[in-house]
């Protein structure tokens, strides 16, 4: 089954749910693959991946943390938006997205859930926001009437963009005349050198192989805007919950695992064993870059979720027209209630996403699924 093609996310209720091309009794109907119950719940979970990358579920699936649960790739996305979208209507089982792109599903009515955090910014994994380094960028002011290349619109990167720009002092009428524009994520670093681009948002292994090509520097990063926090999280619907709740016990708590696992192994050994995962599945990427990954960035012990994760989005979708204010509660759009992870090891694992244990962590990361 070919990916759901990308669709931007909108900046209205109602032109978001135009742009899903549904309606919330289209998304209520759930997956397809949601079983009854018991021994007739669903074992192989459908999904989206990223180029060149390995995500979570990926991870835990080569190590063994999903049990007899099976994943079944249908294609690549370049959008957290996209991926989650495509989860309301079942065109996948499960997808991650940052979680101001689940606020505002949640508030189109889609019935998903959040059952775990699966990436954020730390030392290690950040997004930072890019200029050549001849270039006359050098505060908020200075991005009026150019051009910044994200890998889509209404999400994480565009969120940063406009908090970084609210708290330099410029209006709402300045912000709109920076122009945001969706940029692949493997073409954001030749279109700035290019010059199609003033700014380029780049993470991870992008970021860094960037990076050390020289002749860029970053004008900010979401790291320094709100310090460590998880940023995203994925989705289920609430019927394939309902439906098949071992089957989400056992995915949710092997993705907590991989997390651990991630942090707490030697660097070194993690990127063998991505670099291993992607040539097995034969899709003909390049895993050169994988040499720059550091951390995942999740910031919660085995990825739990907390109540400030969303509230941040809420309130500022709300300062934007965006979302109702007090049309949801931060508390009902997650659960932990499959995570057993978290709740077996919360007194055994110390807070904070501190990278793999390693000793020379230069700043890095795994960038996939943000959105």
């Amino acid at each position: 089954m070919p990916a759901a093609p990308r669709i931007p996310t909108g900046t209205s209720r109602r032109e978001f749910l135009a742009l899903l091309g549904i309606s919330a009794a289209a998304v209520s109907c759930g997956t397809a693959t949601a079983g009854g119950g018991g021994k007739g719940q669903a074992k192989t979970l459908r999904y989206q991946g990223w180029v060149g990358q390995v995500t979570l579920p990926e991870l835990a699936a080569d190590l063994g943390h999903l049990g007899d649960l099976k994943l079944e790739w249908v294609g690549n996305t370049i959008s957290g938006p996209q991926d989650i979208q495509s989860a309301a209507t079942g065109q996948i089982d499960f997808g991650g997205a940052f979680n101001g792109a689940v606020v505002k599903l949640a508030a189109g009515k889609a019935p998903i859930k959040a059952v775990i955090s699966y990436y954020g910014a730390d030392q290690y994994a950040y997004s930072g926001y890019y200029v050549l380094e001849n270039s006359p960028v050098r505060t908020a002011r200075d991005l009026v009437g150019k051009k910044v290349g994200m890998n889509t619109l209404g999400a994480h990167s565009q969120a940063m963009l406009d908090i970084y720009l609210s708290r330099n002092g410029l209006s709402a009428a300045d912000g709109a005349k920076v122009e945001a524009l969706v940029v692949p994520p493997v073409n954001t670093e030749q279109a700035l050198r290019q010059g199609q681009i003033e700014v380029g948002v780049l993470g991870g292994v992008l970021r860094d192989k960037a990076l050390a090509a020289g002749g860029i520097r970053p004008l900010f990063t979401d790291f320094e805007l709100l310090g460590a926090f998880s940023a995203g999280t994925y989705v289920l619907t609430r019927r394939f919950i309902e439906d098949n709740p071992d089957t989400v016990r056992t995915f949710v708590t092997g993705v907590a695992k991989a997390i651990e696992w991630s942090r707490t192994t030697p660097r070194e050994e993690v990127i063998a064993r991505m670099t291993e995962i992607i040539r097995k599945r034969g899709r003909n990427e390049d895993t050169s870059t994988l040499q720059y990954w550091r951390s995942y960035g999740v910031a919660e012990t085995g990825g739990r979720i907390s109540d400030k994760e969303f509230q941040l989005w809420l309130d500022w979708l709300g300062d934007r027209g965006e979302v109702k204010k007090g049309q949801l509660k931060a508390a009902d759009l997650y659960t932990n209630d499959f995570n057993d992870f978290a709740d077996s090891n919360n007194s055994n694992n110390s807070k904070g996403s501190n990278g793999p244990n390693n000793s020379n962590n230069s700043n890095g990361s795994n960038d996939s699924g943000k959105g």
